[in-house]
């Protein structure tokens, strides 16, 4: 989990705090190194075709990256978003990982009937999944 400790400062009750927009940036600009995405799986447990549709590419290819490698920017901000997404649903859901792996893969209706996860191959659906996210935070319908 060491490149999760990017943000060990900002604990929160059921994990990390999710990064802010501009330390993204910063980070995606930097590349972030291939064994997070293999951390960020673990957080629910995401499958490696899950992980590599969201940053783009197919598992092949990202397992054909070696840990140590960086990963350019468009995936390293997706990976980021993922996080963030991962961090929020998780708190949202109090912890429970397993209510948080399935609630990615399903379907959901003011996502046009589609997961969370099939959204967040673009960044809008990234925007659109954390709008459902904060929706649930708040007690209304999502």
């Amino acid at each position: 989990m060491a490149g999760l400790l990017l943000f060990q400062e900002d604990f929160v009750p059921y994990g990390m705090k999710p990064a802010s927009d501009f330390n993204v940036i910063k980070t995606s600009r930097e590349g972030v190194l291939r064994s997070v995405a293999d951390d960020v799986s673990n957080l629910v447990g995401l499958t490696d075709n899950e992980i590599a549709y969201v940053l783009g590419m197919t598992p092949r290819n990202l397992h054909r990256i070696q840990a140590e490698k960086r990963l350019g920017t468009e995936a390293s901000e997706r990976l980021l978003l993922l996080r963030n997404v991962i961090i929020h649903a998780l708190d949202t859901f109090e912890g429970k990982e397993n209510t948080v792996r399935n609630w990615l893969r399903t379907p959901i209706n003011e996502l046009n009937d589609q997961s969370p996860l099939q959204l967040m191959d673009t960044i809008t659906g990234f925007g659109l999944v954390d709008d459902v996210l904060g929706r649930l935070d708040y007690g209304l319908p999502a």
